[in-house]
């Protein structure tokens, strides 16, 4: 039986009332060899009892942080924040760690992580850091716009074999000051902004800032990050 993954999913800027995730993830965990289950954002009282029936959780990209959620008055340009979703996340990501479940965040989801976590966000990448390459790119999903070193000894560099990555990259926002028990795993080579963390102390919890599901059907891809996250569910 395959272990059921759950995969978080936003909401469609474009039109009210309609839920958004792009097919990557699906794919990736399929073929990867998880059954992927759409989890809406829903009331965060709900997260134990969700959690239960599930065996790996993936966090999506998706809108800013209420900034709120990490003590910091909102930035102009953080203009998209949905409090459901991150209420609900937010308890998802607790509920995750507590019950050592494994967990992937991509993105948005990284940067939850890291909130969740008792950690901060740079709320604005181009405001707020200066010499930094462009994070927000326009570029197709699965066309890298730079790289990243990957720390020797962590998990991530394990389970990608590689010192050095190529990725995409679609956001503004960074991962500031670390959460509680997690340790970074990847910072931009060109100007040292974190791309990855994870928690040491946990069977699978890891981030990455970049969207490994964009080369799902590439020939370089990261499907080795959602066969390790299907393997600890399996575990």
């Amino acid at each position: 039986m395959r272990p059921a993954i759950g995969v978080t999913i936003g909401y469609d800027q474009r039109r009210a009332g309609t839920f958004l995730l792009r097919q990557d993830y699906v794919r990736s965990v399929e073929q990867a060899g998880g059954l992927p289950l759409v989890l809406a954002p829903g009331r965060a009282g709900d997260a134990t009892e969700l959690l239960g029936r599930l065996r790996g959780l993936i966090l999506s990209g998706g809108s800013d942080v209420d900034p709120a959620f990490y003590g910091q008055e909102r930035h102009p340009s953080v203009t998209q924040v949905i409090r459901e979703r991150d209420e609900f996340e937010l308890a998802l990501v607790r509920e995750a760690l507590e019950r050592d479940l494994p967990l992937l965040a991509i993105c948005r989801g990284h940067q939850v992580l890291n909130v969740a976590s008792g950690g901060t966000l740079i709320q604005d990448i181009p405001f707020q850091v200066s010499g930094t390459v462009d994070h927000d790119s326009e570029r197709e999903r699965w066309e890298a716009t730079h790289e990243v070193a990957v720390i020797p000894g962590t998990k991530l560099s394990a389970i990608l074999g590689r010192e050095r990555v190529a990725v995409n990259s679609f956001h503004h926002q960074a991962v500031r000051e670390l959460g509680r028990s997690l340790v970074v795993s990847a910072r931009s080579l060109q100007d040292g902004v974190i791309e990855g963390i994870e928690a040491p102390d946990r069977r699978f919890a890891i981030g990455v800032q970049w969207h490994p599901e964009g080369f799902w059907n590439q020939e370089e891809s990261f499907q080795a990050l959602f066969q390790a996250l299907v393997q600890a569910g399996e575990a």
